[in-house]
């Protein structure tokens, strides 16, 4: 949440999305109900960070996404994107930003990729060295050569998912929203697109929300996340906070020089698994293990020792399960 007001490049304060849905009751009555599906978020991303915004099915992730981009209309609370807001202004705000749907592409079905960039080329007027240099820069690192003949409608899913990313960089956009970026996609080309989009915003300073199912992404590209559950956000903070308000467990195995009965005695560690020389030993990701470490290296001949963190995603199961809201 660092940075001044000049710096926040989005924007929410108390905003809420609230739909009126007619449901069944009885043989002939129907009844309208209000759904909540955001209801009274508030957070600030700075220009230049990537946030993983992750939560279950129907938590309001995508209700927030379509909010920030201008699609749906806030039903109450204060909403700003690099200054604009999205709702009245959308034209103008789609110059900024750049999106990827998950399921959704944005490119032209019947037309070779190459054809459907160019059209996004005249669509955001991006003067033709920009253009090239942008393109040529996104073939490269997504491996999209072999694609660029191809009808859109002939590529697998992993292949238009690059497709879709390039096609919402090719303008330069300030902000990237990403829903799913590697659905569909091999173990190689996960690794490709994640290290393409480090570079994007390392290199030019690009601020990207990142919706996943995938948490490797969240792990392996986002320093902080935000959780959303029932439309209420219910963690924001960095990702090793996370661990801790999820109340996981770290473990800490151990080798030792020989066979020897469970570890017993360590303060606030328990052993949990036993196998010949080596020891799984578990405590509470809040705390720290250099105390546990210097406990065992001096009662007990010490070989070697790591520590394994928690599995990120039983850490977020905890944290729905526990409806932990407020939690920040």
């Amino acid at each position: 949440m660092s940075g001044t007001a000049a710096e926040q490049l989005i924007e929410m304060d108390g905003v809420e999305k609230v739909f009126s849905v007619r449901r069944k009751e009885g043989r002939l009555r129907r009844v309208r109900h209000e759904v909540r599906a955001v209801d009274g978020i508030t957070f600030r991303v700075p220009r230049g960070e990537m946030v993983g915004y992750i939560g279950p099915n129907g938590a309001g992730k995508s209700t927030t996404i379509k909010m920030l981009t201008g699609i749906l209309v806030p039903s109450g609370g204060r909403l700003r994107v690099a200054g604009i807001d999205p709702a009245r202004e959308r034209t103008r705000l789609a110059r900024r930003i750049g999106v990827v749907f998950g399921q959704r592409t944005t490119l032209w079905w019947d037309l070779p990729l190459k054809d459907s960039y160019e059209l996004v080329r005249r669509m955001y007027r991006v003067p033709d060295a920009r253009y090239r240099d942008n393109l040529a820069r996104c073939v490269e690192l997504l491996d999209l050569a072999p694609l660029l003949d191809v009808p859109v409608r002939q590529l697998s899913l992993g292949q238009r998912m690059r497709g879709d990313i390039a096609a919402a960089l090719l303008h330069d956009p300030e902000v990237l929203y990403l829903d799913e970026p590697t659905i569909g996609l091999d173990v190689v080309s996960k690794a490709k697109v994640r290290e393409f989009l480090r570079e994007v915003n390392a290199e030019r300073g690009t601020t990207v929300l990142l919706t996943t199912h995938d948490l490797t992404d969240i792990e392996q590209l986002c320093r902080r996340v935000m959780v959303i559950d029932h439309g209420r956000l219910v963690y924001d903070g960095r990702l090793d906070g996370l661990r801790a308000a999820g109340e996981g467990e770290r473990t800490l195995v151990v080798d030792l020089a020989r066979e020897l009965p469970p570890i017993e005695g360590v303060p606030g560690a328990r052993t949990v698994k036993v196998a010949g020389p080596r020891q799984w030993l578990v405590f509470p990701a809040g705390q720290s293990a250099a105390p546990l470490v210097a406990a065992v290296a001096e009662r007990y001949p010490l070989v070697d020792l790591s520590v394994r963190e928690p599995d990120i995603e039983d850490v977020i199961a905890k944290l729905y399960a526990g409806g932990r809201g407020g939690v920040m």
